[in-house]
């Protein structure tokens, strides 16, 4: 019997949900079965229970880890003592490249989230509407002390936040400028738009 072949100090279930994250962007969750994830770690689909209990337990993984990175990215921008246009250009910077280098996750986490059942999928949700709250305070604070223009802060938040889940179309283009011009060209345009000059 074939087994999964684990590479760059990866566990085989590492190794799994990497391979879930590209099968569930690609198919989307309810269409990939265990027998397509099998096939793409070059298993059987048996062998995959010796390291993970089901198709949902991946989704619950892959969710999870994804809004705990941003929640930890956000405890640790709130407490730095800088200016709120500093700390809205960390968080978007964060996005970005969390979406450039960690693409399938980001996209599963941000378009299968639905897919996840009670209680996981109302946590889920609330800590969703928890960071964009906190998000929305950062630029609240940054209106109150004249450094950002005067605009309603959730729809900034949900218009930046959409903005970079299109990042989607440039994973996708055959020719492309590279991530750090991307990550650039982004904030320069999403940052400048917010500065209160």
């Amino acid at each position: 019997m074939a087994r999964i072949k684990t590479d760059n100090n990866l566990t085989r279930k590492e190794v799994i949900v990497t391979k879930a994250a590209t099968l569930f962007r690609e198919k989307g969750f309810k269409a990939a079965s265990m027998r397509d994830l099998a096939e793409a770690v070059g298993v059987e689909a048996a062998s995959l229970y010796n390291h993970i209990k089901s198709k949902t337990e991946l989704l619950h993984e892959l969710c999870f880890s994804v809004a705990n990175r941003f929640l930890h990215k956000i405890d640790e921008v709130e407490l730095e003592k800088t200016g709120s246009v500093e700390k809205i250009e960390k968080l978007l910077r964060f996005h970005i490249n969390e979406m450039i280098h960690h693409y399938e996750e980001v996209y599963v986490s941000d378009r299968e989230w639905k897919h996840l059942s009670d209680p996981y999928l109302s946590n889920f949700q609330n800590q969703r509407r928890i960071y964009r709250k906190r998000f929305a305070a950062i630029i609240e604070t940054g209106i109150k002390n004249k450094e950002v223009k005067s605009i309603d802060a959730p729809t900034a938040v949900l218009i930046m936040l959409h903005a970079i889940s299109g990042i989607e179309s440039w994973h996708r283009s055959v020719q492309k400028i590279s991530a750090e011009e991307l990550e650039e060209n982004m904030i320069s345009i999403l940052v400048g738009g917010l500065v209160n000059r």
